[in-house]
Parts: structure tokens; sequence; C-alpha cells
């Protein structure tokens, strides 16, 4: 039982392409991933409702590639951007509002910001 629970915290989950979806269903899924301690690899795109692991995978446990984005932008419903909005730090939440804040089209932090709050792939 201890060498699976060490197997499952060693995880480290791809992150590529991904365009979201329900807000509720990602939340649900990396909070569960979180006590899990799985490891994020951003590989690639992380949009919309993905972008809620933020605030549910330590930062720590988050890396990202040359080629990693988050892309922002409101959810289509109120209590969905609300989780968004409480999922992002203040740091995330700065640079987002620095960038025009959240609207209904996507702005996208990529390399080299990215750099600056995450950090890289080894």
């Amino acid at each position: 039982m201890s060498a699976s629970c060490t197997a499952a915290r060693a995880e480290t989950i791809d992150v590529s392409d991904n365009h979201g979806g329900s807000v509720a269903a990602y939340n649900a899924r990396w909070t569960e991933l979180a006590r899990q301690g799985v490891n994020v690899r951003i590989v690639g795109s992380c949009q919309s409702a993905c972008t809620v692991l933020l605030g549910r995978i330590p930062r720590s446990r988050i890396c990202v590639t040359p080629e990693a984005s988050f892309g922002f932008h409101l959810a289509h419903r109120a209590d969905a951007t609300t989780t968004l909005r409480r999922a992002y730090s203040a740091d995330i939440t700065s640079w987002i509002n620095a960038h025009g804040g959240l609207t209904q089209d996507f702005i996208w932090m990529r390399a080299p910001d990215i750099y600056r709050y995450f950090r890289k792939c080894s």
C-alpha cells in the first residue's frame, strides 16, 4: 500500500491543448489530483476552465515548457467566473489585470512572462 501511494505522489500529468470545459468539473478534478500529490507539466495550452489548476495544484508542483501557455477569460456563468478568480493568486490576478482583465476574449500568458511565475521543466 505504501509503495503505491509513493508511486501516485510521483505521478506527473502533462497538460497540452486543453481547451477547458465545465469549471465545476475541472475544479473537482484538479482538487482530487492535488490531494493525490501529482505534479503537473504544462507542455502546451491550458485555457479557460483548465486554468483552475492554478488554485488547486501548488505552484511548487507545476512546471512549464517553452510551448506552455495559459488562456484566461470570463466563464459563461458568473459562479464559474468566481471560481476561476478565486483560483488565481494575487500575482497572477495582477498579471491578468495588467493585460486587460478577464473579458470574453482570451488573454494569453506565454514565455517569457510565464517564466516569471512558474519554474521551467527540467
